[in-house]
């Protein structure tokens, strides 16, 4: 098959298609003839060395999310049949044209919607529901205040907050960022460039709030949370140290948490998929949701998805199709 390698940590020059042999499924897997992949920051950072897969993921083909047809079954796999449509949450290796996932981990492509809008959704459906509904416990009628709004993950959170009844509100970079999010059902938007959210938000606090950036956003999330609010965290792009005022976060009877999705156990993917075959599929089901399909490159041009995502110039999702 052709893989998208990374040759060397470094720029996104580094990524080069070579041959390598299909991967080998145990009894519990599937292999997925993939059709499209997502593209996201953290295959960034492990691009840039700064992101290890786990250790039984391939170790330089990057990939955390698919889109294909299944080709063959592992001999315990009886929820799946070959020529399955499926998209799968992949520990690695789903810039290739076959990739391995536990059977587990795999959904049905939604009705209705192409393989390269399907490759899109599993990495950020996944972390958005994990964190923001299970561990934040965001519910109807609560304020809710993304970073980075018009993200992958920005897009998702929008989308899957308005769909239970949650006012939201979105940080951007720029005006046409804004005036996206509000396309997809965000309440309002705060450009960070010119305004400052937590003067913004000072009199309009929020109950939930779901970061990327880390850095000197931790105490500005903490002063707009109200009391009981809740603070998860996906990511530290601006620092991962921070300073708390544990006072402060027992006055307003603060949560802080946050989780990474790569490394956890199989068993607990495998509820998470379940959990959000019932509780998220049915808003692609009955069409609630808008493709964030922003643009697709052949897998060739990989090193030019990455460089659009440097660039935070996109609105949505990044895909790469295959061959």
């Amino acid at each position: 098959m052709k893989a998208i390698v990374i040759t060397s940590f470094g720029a996104a020059d580094v990524l080069k298609i070579e041959e390598r042999e299909k991967p080998v499924i145990n009894d519990d897997e599937v292999l997925i003839r993939v059709k499209a992949a997502g593209v996201n920051r953290p295959d960034v950072f492990q691009r840039k060395g700064s992101y290890p897969p786990p250790p039984d993921a391939p170790q330089d083909i990057p990939g955390l999310e698919v889109a294909g047809i299944v080709e063959v079954l592992g001999a315990n796999v009886k929820q799946w049949k070959i020529k399955d449509k499926v998209c799968a949450l992949v520990a690695g290796g789903g810039y290739a044209e076959y990739v391995k996932v536990n059977a587990g981990h795999c959904l049905p492509v939604p009705e209705g919607l192409t393989f390269l809008e399907a490759a899109g959704l599993p990495e950020t459906v996944f972390t958005v529901w994990s964190n923001v509904f299970q561990r934040a416990a965001l519910k109807l009628d609560e304020k809710f205040l993304i970073h980075g709004g018009s993200s992958g993950i920005g897009t998702t959170a929008i989308q899957l907050a308005k769909y239970i009844g949650a006012e939201v509100v979105v940080t951007v970079g720029s005006d046409e960022k804004g005036q996206y999010c509000l396309e997809l059902g965000a309440d309002s938007f705060i450009n960070y460039k010119s305004q400052d959210f937590e003067i913004e938000l000072k009199d309009k606090p929020v109950d939930v709030v779901l970061d990327m950036i880390g850095g000197d956003y931790f105490q500005k999330n903490i002063e707009v949370l109200k009391p009981d609010g809740r603070l998860v965290y996906i990511n530290a792009m601006e620092g991962n140290t921070v300073s708390l005022n544990i006072m402060q976060m027992m006055r307003k009877r603060l949560s802080i948490t946050g989780s990474t999705l790569r490394n956890r156990e199989a068993a607990f993917k495998t509820a998470l998929t379940q959990d959000i075959l019932e509780k998220v599929w049915p808003i692609f089901a009955a069409g609630q949701y808008k493709s964030t399909v922003f643009k697709v490159f052949p897998m060739e041009q990989a090193s030019k998805a990455h460089e659009l995502m440097e660039s935070s110039q996109h609105l949505g999702k990044i895909i790469l199709e295959m061959n």
